[in-house]
């Protein structure tokens, strides 16, 4: 079995647009888990579409910062930059259309590894 196939337990996505995000539980030979958090962007080229990705790794003894931080900076651009932009507007279409799921990590047929994906 492959490393990536034995390593991702659980994988969320959330579809936006011409991005997805990918939240992905992994675990370490040693049985350590971490989140993988993975933006990919599908754009034209040649034709035809390829995917770019950027990935970024959060570690469990950095969870409660990381929590922390983010929640922070959207509070303060929510009540500072942007205090009459509706962001709720969104929420219809996050619940109406499945934008986020829960994925199957032995099953995904949009896997952050992209195995039939091809990323530059």
């Amino acid at each position: 079995m492959e490393r990536e196939d034995r390593d991702k337990i659980y994988s969320k996505r959330v579809r936006a647009g011409k991005r997805t995000y990918f939240f992905d539980v992994r675990s370490t030979r040693s049985s350590d888990y971490y989140l993988t958090i993975t933006e990919s962007r599908r754009f034209q080229k040649d034709g035809g579409f390829v995917f770019e990705k950027s990935k970024m790794f959060v570690y469990k003894e950095d969870f409660n910062k990381f929590l922390e931080a983010l929640q922070e900076t959207v509070d303060h651009i929510k009540s500072e930059l942007m205090p009459d932009y509706d962001f709720d507007q969104f929420k219809h279409d996050e619940l109406g259309s499945g934008n986020t799921e829960a994925v199957d990590a032995d099953n995904d047929d949009y896997a952050s590894s992209g195995s039939d994906l091809k990323w530059e």
